[in-house]
């Protein structure tokens, strides 16, 4: 199986895209108890740190998810993503087109991108993108300039648009409504403050992953 065949077949499976933010505990901690336990996709947002600093981190959780079950996916910076070896990028619409992002990070690499609308999710296949974003679901504090929450219903709507184009949901998620989104169509549910901001982020990783097993 090719390296790109082998992500996409990740990419394939329901469950939790996990997004590490300045994280109550080391990011190499989370990510191990993720790939642990044995979540598809791992994301690294970090916005604010330098370059040399990002880089160093990248690798270091590109390690942790190699050879794993674990995609590892770096947002925004596809240089940062070809540098370290992770398996993707995920850019937003006003970030770079999903073209420019795979001219970088190469033709065998995830590149994921953030879709609103039914006629986003269009463009989004056209151009190429392996799965979309969609969000915010609800109301979230993680991203202040987010667009107006779509809702159960404006997911659900948009997931139907894309038939085998993976959804990875986002925005306000947590173990009290994850379960919700999934039956909404949404693959994945993708989360950062319900984990990360946790007073135990390894608890709440298991809380918010027994909430979107069967019978959760």
């Amino acid at each position: 199986m090719s390296r790109r065949a082998g992500r996409l077949e990740i990419l394939a499976r329901v469950g939790l895209y996990l997004v590490l933010t300045e994280p109550r505990v080391p990011h190499a901690t989370l990510a191990r108890a993720a790939v642990e336990r044995g979540v598809p996709a791992l994301q690294l947002r970090e916005k604010t740190l330098p370059d040399d600093e990002l880089v160093a981190l990248a690798r270091t959780l590109r390690h942790v998810a190699a050879d794993t079950g674990t995609l590892f996916i770096v947002n925004d910076r596809a240089d940062v993503a070809a540098e370290v070896g992770a398996d993707g990028v995920h850019v937003g619409r006003a970030d770079m087109d999903p073209l420019s992002a795979r001219a970088i990070v190469g033709p065998n690499a995830i590149v994921g991108l953030s879709a609103n609308t039914v006629d986003e999710v269009a463009a989004a296949r056209a151009a190429g993108a392996d799965y979309v974003g969609v969000g915010p679901v609800f109301p979230t504090a993680t991203k202040p300039d987010a667009s107006e929450p779509v809702g159960l219903e404006g997911l659900r709507t948009i997931a139907a648009a894309g038939p085998g184009l993976p959804v990875v949901a986002i925005g306000g998620l947590d173990a009290g409504n994850a379960a919700d989104v999934l039956r909404a169509g949404a693959d994945f549910v993708a989360v950062v403050s319900a984990v990360c901001f946790a007073d135990d982020p390894l608890v709440a990783l298991d809380e918010l992953l027994s909430s979107i097993q069967p019978g959760g």
